[in-house]
């Protein structure tokens, strides 16, 4: 008898298991699961809740995902987008000047313009009429901004002004080397769940260290505690910024500036989850001879649909990511 996920999912067809998709979810979530921590703080930067839009990022995750999932039947994971949520809080809020309500309702405009040429193809004609090399070179680029994100983060680049000179002072740059190392090997070793297995033991190497007195948590300064903590979220926090695009005051946008920023969102959503689609789809081995994802439709729908519902809940711009 053929178990749900089979039905569902049609997994022998995709010459994978339910063990094989667990495995790689997990490990997914683990890849991507800072957004979790860094969307709040990059959006706080604009005036909103952190516990709202990690309860809006979150939620929004979740929702985006499973349309991926049910509609397309792709294992393609959706959040809020890095890059895009710092135009939200550093360009649109704090550079020109609108408030965050306002930018809310751009991601939102942007989603359903999104929606409606998900419906008319026009969305699969613009994906289709892009050269291949084109599309490559966008994965590379959201592939080597993720890569700076990490380095920034792990302490690697350090240079205030350019953020390029590479250091290995500090437990945290070290703890990201030894991590490296560690999936590196297990990778060139062929062993299964490489990834996540690298990240799990640097976690474990970092607690270690944290109890050495190695690493010293400082959560003013972002460094926290590795240990996990049991503690209820209030999601009472969550009408902070749910139905908070809709609350706008005209009077004080123009539309010429308004319709800017939404085609920004737009021209740089529609490239960002082009590149992101092409990117992933080639690493599975899901595109045909002339470089196209079959069934990609949905998949854009998904993609919409998750950036709607982003922009209603509380946070930026919802998209596939490369992770």
């Amino acid at each position: 008898m053929k178990t749900v996920f089979e039905k569902v999912f049609q997994l022998s067809k995709h010459k994978t298991t339910a063990k094989t998709e667990v495995m790689a979810g997990i490990t997914t979530f683990m890849t991507m699961a800072y957004i979790l921590a860094v969307n709040p703080s990059v959006l706080s930067a604009a005036g909103m809740d952190a516990t709202a839009v990690l309860l809006a990022t979150a939620l929004s995750s979740f929702i985006g995902t499973a349309c991926m999932a049910l509609m397309a039947n792709l294992p393609f994971a959706l959040s809020a987008g890095m890059g895009l949520n710092a135009f939200l809080a550093y360009t649109v809020v704090l550079g020109m000047g609108y408030t965050w309500q306002v930018a809310l309702l751009a991601v939102f405009v942007e989603g359903l313009i999104f929606v409606v040429l998900s419906l008319t193809n026009v969305r699969e004609a613009i994906f289709n009429a892009i050269p291949l090399t084109l599309k490559r070179g966008v994965s590379v680029g959201i592939g080597l901004f993720i890569c700076f994100i990490g380095l920034q983060n792990a302490g690697l680049a350090v240079d205030s002004a350019t953020l390029v000179t590479i250091s290995t002072h500090g437990i945290c740059a070290l703890l990201a080397l030894i991590g490296l190392f560690i999936m590196a090997a297990l990778y060139l070793h062929h062993v299964r769940g490489a990834i996540l297995l690298g990240i799990l033991a640097t976690w474990v190497i970092g607690m270690i260290c944290q109890v050495a007195g190695i690493y010293v948590p400082d959560p003013a300064n972002g460094f926290y505690t590795l240990f996990p903590t049991m503690a209820l979220t209030d999601f009472s926090k969550l009408g902070l910024t749910f139905g908070q695009c809709f609350n706008v005051d005209f009077s004080n946008v123009g539309i010429v500036n308004f319709i800017i920023v939404v085609f920004s969102f737009l021209f740089v959503d529609i490239f960002d989850t082009l590149g992101t689609l092409i990117g992933v789809a080639t690493k599975a081995d899901m595109l045909d001879e002339e470089g196209r994802l079959p069934g990609i439709k949905p998949a854009l729908m998904a993609d919409a649909i998750g950036t709607t519902v982003g922009a209603v809940m509380g946070t930026s711009t919802i998209t596939t990511f490369v992770e």
